[in-house]
């Protein structure tokens, strides 16, 4: 059994796939989810677990060389705004149907049961070396 990291084995499992190039979206409870990419769906009650607890987990694990968001998160989310300017100072803002519509590409989708608005980034994974 692991000790530390990411216990859930769906999402581990899911993580260690991940390649150069693939992206992650992480989203809040209401994004919708498209057909097509690996879903691994947190969500257990409204607000658990919270959007940043599961982001700062992914970031422990992942080399992420770039990031995008829906730029409608200035205005209806600054709690999500100023987590996600904090976690990528070259944070790509895009619309938000934009967002939904790149999401479709990801390699995983990993929904948390945050029930604020736009609390979604799309990451890009790099390399270690």
């Amino acid at each position: 059994m692991k000790k530390a990291g990411i216990l859930n084995r769906h999402l581990a499992g899911a993580l260690a796939e991940l390649g150069h190039g693939h992206g992650v979206l992480v989203c809040d409870a209401g994004m919708p989810i498209p057909v097509g990419p690996r879903v691994v769906d947190l969500a257990f009650r409204a607000g658990v677990p919270s959007f940043a607890e599961v982001l700062d987990g992914l970031l422990d694990e992942l080399v992420v060389e770039g990031a995008t968001a829906a730029r409608e998160v200035r205005e209806a989310n600054p709690g999500a705004t100023a987590l996600l300017q904090t976690r990528f100072p070259a944070l790509e803002l895009v619309p938000h149907e934009e967002l939904k519509s790149l999401s479709a590409n990801a390699r995983l989708i990993v929904r948390t049961g945050e029930a604020r608005p736009y609390a979604n980034v799309l990451l890009r994974c790099g390399v270690f070396f």
